[in-house]
């Protein structure tokens, strides 16, 4: 009776080991193929891409490149230089220079009229006197100032769009 026990078991054994050494298998491969399927979309997608070559006679080839190539020109309208005091104690002053980001060649062309520049030089300079210099020396205040400001103009503006603000010179005395 023990060697029959012996015997199943050892049988049972036997039949246990093909299906382990068959799910290890199942395993590997698996484990191997997404691994060089995440290697080769990694290698396409940094090492192995090559930038697009563009040739002088493509360009006068294809009518459509150097449309779209004149669209994506940024249109930057530089304002002149502010000198704004600014609110609290001790009186502060600010210079800053401001270039607007605008959306398009109309948006540019509406914000280059003389009413409306103006008003957006009367706006910032009003938004300049309401801060104090504790609400700017931080990263985050000048931040949320450029928001301020395209938000601002934004409404100021009829059709136009301003997609950023930079300031280009910054100084608080």
């Amino acid at each position: 009776m023990a060697e029959e026990k012996k015997d199943k078991k050892e049988g049972a054994e036997k039949k246990k080991l093909p299906i382990q050494k068959i799910l290890t298998f199942v395993f590997v491969f698996f484990n191997l193929s997404v691994t060089s399927a995440g290697a080769f979309l990694v290698y396409s997608s940094t090492l192995g891409w090559e930038s697009p070559k563009i040739t002088e006679d493509s360009i006068k080839i294809d009518p459509l490149f150097q449309y779209t190539a004149l669209e994506n020109v940024p249109y930057v309208y530089t304002m002149e230089k502010f000198t704004v005091n600014l609110n609290g104690e001790p009186k502060r002053t600010i210079r800053l220079e401001v270039n607007l980001n605008m959306l398009g060649k109309k948006d540019f062309e509406e914000v280059m009229d003389f009413d409306n520049r103006a008003r957006v030089r009367d706006r910032i300079v009003q938004l300049l006197n309401d801060k104090s210099f504790s609400e700017l020396e931080s990263i985050q205040g000048k931040l949320f100032l450029k928001d301020k400001i395209a938000m601002e103009i934004n409404t100021i503006l009829n059709k136009g769009v301003v997609k950023d603000v930079f300031f280009t010179d910054f100084v608080v005395q």
